[in-house]
């Protein structure tokens, strides 16, 4: 049994108070890529979050934010002129918040600009006096997420267009996921109704996918690597220089700890990043997991019949992603914090994914269930893709809206969660630039699938295992994540490369646009600064379509002009998969 990690914004309160606030992406009119500063002060000693915080109160019409809400700052953001962005969960009445963040935009002198807020209405509810118990929560938790609940919480659910008084439940064990399975619950306090029931852990594959694959009887044997020839190390160093024979990227070089004789697959130079064994159980927390050691510095032989290969895939792609958020934006770790990042390899019995947990900041990599996957789950893109989950959500934090009884998630938020993890995970193949893993815009295609990828960025339909769509339109409001996370992919991918066939990296692309429009690409590195200003500082956990398109001609009028190509292609990538103000929801203006 595994300790779930808390997607919600509840819990996040308390957590942010002990870790403080980290300082966010820098960006003016003519920087073509953004990059963050040092992490800033805590929330008590930040003078931004305390005139973010009054301008919340003073501008009360425009946030939301009432005389019965607390603000806790989670993240400080303060570009190169000036401009400052505080971005807030809350309370009221004492209660945890479901979708009351927002942030707070402030100018240089620290007067209100704008906030960017998840819910549209006041928070308010009438009593917080529950008509259920904790307990009766609990087992209309358990019985709906098919495990063992943990306490129920008190808390205030805004997410809808009435806010209401629920109770917050943890479930472990839920026969409803694999690889022991932990989910979110959230309990009407009136009605008992279950108001969302959402996975702990961000994995790589939906159950569908899942399901579908194994009723095709399809096997995947991804390539493998070769074994590594021996490397020569230094001694009397912290900090050693290994090699490591990968599953999937070949033989790539690889930062260890020396202690004495002995060598960790533990980098020093990466925040103490560092891979472990978890022994094929479904380990609670990583240091749990087993240290990964050897006495030669080299490391696997690049066949399965070696534990360690996998393991230098894990760190390998863990480092590169590391490696591509700091030197493309400055990020400094997955929170911003200095910290490196876990993984647990040989996770669980044939777990047939890989997953992202926020709780213990791990990459969680099964080994795959022998039929349907006969490798572990360890390519560098999954890798950059779960990563990345962690990078949003350790800002914006985007939700789903509902969760089948399968495990399938739905809903615009999730999908635009889905679609940045694939965005930034191509990133880090381009970042690597592995020639034994060429970087492209196809998502999992060293997985060995018979169509040749899972997901791609520039045709998105052409994903007929998961049913990807191109372009928008209402019935994106519940459709399941990774197919809905196309739209914003397709967008892009436009922003980035344009319209029409081209050739990248010898991979064949031709991208078509719904208004049948041509596209002419910024480049890469431009869509990439665009779309990370607007994940870190303009969205919130409720962002769908309509609203991203807004984060990112924000973000593009911060970085290059109202007036620079760079915005208005903006605006056409999202015309060009029928994202547009004029069909807007109503809700949306």
């Amino acid at each position: 049994m595994r300790r779930p990690h808390i997607r919600s914004l509840a819990i996040a309160v308390a957590a942010t108070a002990a870790a403080g606030v980290t300082a966010g992406v820098a960006g003016t009119a003519a920087a073509s890529v953004t990059r963050e500063p040092a992490p800033a002060s805590s929330p008590s000693q930040s003078s931004p979050v305390a005139a973010a915080r009054a301008a919340a109160y003073a501008h009360a019409s425009a946030t939301g934010v009432g005389k019965k809400d607390k603000l806790e700052a989670t993240d400080v953001m303060v570009d190169p002129d000036g401009t400052q962005h505080v971005r807030f969960i809350r309370t009221h009445r004492g209660l945890p918040v479901l979708g009351g963040d927002l942030v707070i935009h402030l100018d240089a002198k620290s007067a209100y600009q704008d906030v960017t807020r998840s819910s549209r209405r006041q928070v308010e509810v009438t009593s917080t006096s529950p008509k259920l118990s904790a307990g009766q929560a609990a087992a209309k938790a358990a019985d709906a997420a098919q495990g063992q609940a943990g306490g129920a919480e008190l808390v205030v659910d805004a997410r809808a267009d009435r806010p209401a008084l629920a109770y917050q439940v943890q479930v472990t064990d839920s026969r409803a996921d694999e690889a022991g399975g932990q989910r979110t619950v959230v309990v009407d306090a009136a009605t008992g109704s279950v108001l969302s029931n959402i996975p702990a852990d961000d994995s790589f594959l939906s159950p569908a996918v899942q399901k579908k694959l194994r009723k095709r009887g399809e096997r995947l044997s991804p390539v493998t690597g070769t074994a590594a020839a021996a490397p020569t190390t230094k001694s009397g160093a912290t900090a050693a220089k290994g090699t490591g024979a990968s599953l999937f990227v070949g033989t790539v070089p690889l930062s260890t700890t020396k202690t004495g004789k002995s060598f960790t697959l533990k980098d020093p130079t990466r925040g103490n990043t560092e891979t472990r064994d978890a022994g094929g159980k479904e380990l609670e927390k990583f240091a749990d997991g087993k240290a990964i050691t050897s006495t030669t510095n080299r490391w696997g032989n690049g066949t399965t019949a070696n534990r360690t290969s996998a393991a230098v895939d894990a760190q390998y792609g863990i480092t590169s992603t590391l490696d591509f958020y700091k030197k493309t934006f400055g990020r400094k770790g997955i929170k911003n914090d200095g910290r490196g990042a876990h993984a647990l390899v040989h996770f669980g019995n044939k777990v047939a994914n890989a997953f992202w947990s926020s709780d213990c900041g791990c990459m969680l990599y099964g080994d795959g269930d022998g039929k349907t996957f006969t490798k572990p789950l360890v390519v560098l893109d999954v890798t950059g893709h779960e990563l990345t989950h962690g990078v949003v959500d350790a800002t914006a934090a985007l939700q789903p809206t509902r969760v089948d009884g399968e495990g399938n998630q739905f809903g615009e938020p999730g999908a635009l969660n889905e679609s940045l993890a694939d965005i930034f995970g191509s990133s880090v193949e381009f970042s690597a630039n592995n020639p034994k893993n060429p970087p492209n815009y196809l998502m999992g295609e060293k997985l060995g699938l018979q169509q040749k990828f899972l997901r791609r960025l520039d045709k998105p339909s052409l994903d007929k295992l998961e049913g990807t769509v191109d372009y928008w339109s209402p019935a994106a409001y519940d459709t399941e994540v990774h197919a809905g996370s196309g739209i914003s992919s397709h967008a892009y991918y436009l922003l980035a490369e344009g319209s029409g066939k081209k050739v990248i990296g010898g991979v064949h692309y031709d991208s078509p646009t719904f208004d049948g429009s041509t596209v002419t690409g910024i480049g890469r590195k431009k869509a990439q600064a665009i779309y990370y200003r607007a994940l870190t500082r303009y969205m919130v956990s409720t962002t769908d379509f309509h609203d991203a398109r807004i984060a990112t001609l924000k973000a593009a009028k911060d970085l290059y002009g109202a007036k620079s190509t760079e915005y208005r292609t903006v605006d056409k990538s999202w015309a060009a998969v029928n994202v547009t103000a004029a069909n807007a929801p109503a809700a949306k203006g």
